[in-house]
């Protein structure tokens, strides 16, 4: 049974200038021909008025490419379809590419996962290609275009195939013990490049913390009091009203969370419900109340930054604020109506002082995510991080181990983890997860 040719918009949904929809699969070149009235040249962008083949009226004037197989993003034969980005010309080109038999709507990834399939991008690749469309900054860029451009499969690659040959090596022994060339000294035969392998992983695994952190964010907890303008100052950072402000004591009870960029570095702010003391009666402020402070808690804990906001005008601090205030950025807020307080001043009504505050956290972010080698390849999720752990160790039992079965076997086990991270061995039941993470059309 022939493969299903798929189609789907490779741009954003709603009105613009240009729309993309993209074709894969063993029609595509027969559909471009019947739309086009032609087949292009490969890979020149070729101007045409689209007609549907069902009544022959003209759905758009537009740009087309072709792209045959294998030399296509897929693998398969491609073509791109560039039109006039109103809802009314793309749904006549879906309608017109879906009424052809054996064609249809493809799903979230699968034009990615076809090209995994082909061998285009290996495992890790993908999923720089996922980091890369769904990156908010240019740190977060920067990283993904480089694992997209297949530097860490390429190390990874060639960690395994050294494995490989390793493990050739002490098979080589249990298969020809008489032979005298590869039966004597296998430890000393392997002990050095198996030293090596396991330091190169460690080099790998010494930068996987910055890499997933700058991949999630750095993440920065707003403490408080009830009523020192915390979520006055989230809204001010934000630039939009995010959370509700309002002078009732309490107002924030969840956690809001928002995503900025600054100086380039992601940073996420989570405004959480205001702290005090419960009296020694019990709770006064309800269960709600007391659920929002468990749940600022947790995130104070999970933050890498807790910025405690203190009012100008009630500066004291006691209890578990002021512990958070000992090993976290204090904040001065209201220093329009007061100017108490040592530290970082800031009015979230009228904006002063919000620079200040903005080049900190940038420069807090910075330290912590920046630093890295931007030309060496990054360890970017946790699934790479286990994979190359569990490589390491089996080296390190390996290097151990007495006798050549117990050697191979070791090794065999360093191979499958490594071929795991780009996607050689054991990944079924990541791809499904993982394609689903792309939009329709990529």
């Amino acid at each position: 049974m022939a493969r299903a040719t798929i189609f789907a918009p490779a741009s954003a949904a709603g009105k613009a200038g240009v729309a993309v929809v993209r074709v894969s699969g063993p029609q595509a070149g027969r559909m471009l021909e019947r739309l086009a009235g032609r087949l292009p040249a490969p890979r020149m962008a070729t101007r045409a008025l689209l007609r549907d083949p069902g009544d022959g009226q003209a759905i758009d004037d537009a740009l087309v490419l072709w792209f045959p197989g294998p030399a296509s993003f897929t693998g398969e034969d491609v073509a791109e379809f560039h039109i006039h980005g109103s809802r009314a010309t793309l749904a006549g080109l879906l309608e017109a590419l879906g009424a052809f038999e054996g064609a249809r709507l493809a799903g979230p990834g699968e034009f990615a996962r076809r090209a995994f399939e082909a061998g285009k991008l290996d495992l890790s690749q993908v999923e720089g290609l996922a980091d890369l469309v769904a990156a908010e900054t240019q740190g977060q860029a920067r990283q993904a275009l480089r694992q997209l451009g297949g530097a860490l499969g390429a190390a990874v690659e060639d960690l395994r195939t050294r494995v490989m040959r390793l493990r050739a090596l002490a098979e080589a022994e249990i298969d020809f013990p008489d032979e005298g060339d590869v039966a004597d000294g296998l430890a000393a035969r392997i002990a050095e490049p198996l030293d090596g392998l396991v330091e190169e992983i460690g080099v790998l695994l010494a930068g996987a913390a910055r890499g997933e952190r700058l991949r999630a964010g750095f993440s920065v907890a707003i403490l408080g009091a009830p009523n020192a303008g915390k979520s006055s100052l989230l809204n001010r950072l934000a630039g939009r009203e995010a959370a509700i402000v309002s002078q009732t004591a309490g107002t924030t009870r969840d956690v809001i969370e928002v995503h900025l960029d600054l100086g380039g570095w992601p940073v996420t702010l989570w405004d959480t419900a205001g702290l005090r003391d419960v009296g020694p009666g019990g709770d006064p402020h309800g269960a709600i109340e007391e659920e929002g402070m468990r749940r600022a808690r947790r995130q104070a804990a999970a933050a890498d930054l807790r910025l405690v906001v203190v009012d100008a005008c009630a500066p004291e601090l006691a209890g578990e604020l002021a512990a958070y205030a000992r090993e976290g950025l204090v904040v001065f807020n209201k220093c329009d109506l007061a100017r108490a307080g040592e530290g970082l001043r800031v009015s979230a009504l009228t904006g002063e002082g919000i620079g200040a505050l903005e080049s900190e956290l940038a420069a807090r972010a910075a330290l912590s995510l920046g630093g890295a080698d931007l030309s060496a390849p990054t360890v970017t999720r946790v699934r790479h991080r286990a994979a190359l752990d569990e490589a390491r160790g089996a080296l390190v039992r390996a290097a151990a181990a007495r006798g050549p079965e117990l050697v191979a076997e070791e090794l065999r086990v360093a191979a499958h983890a490594l071929g795991r991270v780009v996607g050689r061995t054991g990944v079924e039941d990541v791809l499904d997860l993982l394609f689903a993470e792309f939009c329709i059309g990529k």
